[in-house]
């Protein structure tokens, strides 16, 4: 039987989508995998022993130029300073331009070039730092594991991390200096105070994966199909709807439940109603789901309230 695998946010981000939970409670649930959205991507693509190279995966899909230097993200961020310390509520994801983009790394250059580091933008969301080979890298948290979390502990500790703690110090002074931080402050929007490390890495030799058409908007998602020769294409309801049988992996780890419930899950529900392939629900959180045709029938099993 063929699949459709779907990744999803966190499970209670869709606690009221009422056909979905309708259709969890009569599918059948595997055991629990490892929170992630990285952990998720692990299930559909290989690469070398190692945490995945994010960075460079991104820098080749971008650029063309990763070649074998060390790679590490320093997405934009926005950090809240608190009372007794201060916590990271975007990476990404703050409608940076091109030019906005190109503006704040220019201002950040100095900052970097004086530890033989060279910040580069690959797109307006997604910078790389290009690291000497040299430098042994820490463990740096993704993203979303650290968002809402308190800086101070997410941070490489230790001798071994001053050196990195410094730098994102920082840069965050000379951020928050910035003339078009400025600006964003007086219309009331979110600054771009912090950058992000992690991700670091050489770009790997090969992945691997067994998908077909993969349907996905994040960059990094497109970065592993093109190093894996897989089919990708943005997401389009419409599309999809019309070519649900042409594509086996269906990124919607970032989407609303809004535009879940109104645009995906009809072309969810579709691929299930017309029997003949399974769907294989993975949620950020952890949950893994099976999802087919025929598990319409379990009436017995009541669904849970929200």
């Amino acid at each position: 039987m063929s699949a459709l695998h779907v990744l999803l946010p966190p499970r209670d981000r869709y606690a009221s989508a009422t056909d979905l939970r309708e259709w969890l409670a009569r599918g059948t649930r595997l055991r629990d995998a490892e929170p992630g959205y990285v952990a998720a991507l692990r299930e559909h693509f290989s690469w070398p022993d190692g945490p995945l190279p994010v960075a460079a995966l991104i820098r080749q899909l971008v650029a063309g130029d990763a070649g074998d230097a060390l790679w590490l993200c320093a997405d934009p961020a926005w950090v809240q300073p608190e009372l007794n310390g201060a916590r990271l509520l975007a990476c990404g994801n703050l409608g940076l331009r091109p030019d906005d983009a190109a503006t704040l790394v220019a201002a950040l250059a100095e900052t970097f070039s004086a530890e033989g580091m060279e910040l580069r933008v690959g797109d307006a969301e997604h910078w790389q730092l290009k690291v000497p080979r040299y430098v042994d890298l820490p463990h740096f948290p993704e993203p979303e594991e650290a968002l809402g979390a308190d800086l101070f502990e997410q941070l490489p500790q230790g001798t071994d991390g001053r050196r990195w703690r410094a730098l994102i110090n920082e840069a965050q002074v000379v951020l928050h200096n910035e003339p078009w931080n400025a600006t964003r402050r007086a219309q009331g929007v979110a600054p771009v105070n912090s950058v992000w490390l992690w991700g670091g890495g050489t770009l790997p030799d090969w992945v691997e994966s067994g998908l077909g058409r993969v349907v996905s908007d994040d960059l990094l998602v497109w970065a592993l199909a093109a190093r894996a020769g897989v089919d990708v294409v943005g997401r389009d309801p419409r599309s999809a709807a019309t070519d649900d049988a042409a594509f086996t992996l269906l990124d919607l780890q970032d989407t609303q439940l809004s535009s879940f419930e109104r645009d995906w899950w009809p072309v969810i529900a579709t691929r299930l109603q017309a029997g003949g392939s399974e769907v294989r629900l993975s949620f950020a959180s952890g949950e893994r789901y099976i999802l087919r045709a025929a598990h319409r029938l379990r009436f017995w099993r009541r669904t849970p309230k929200a």
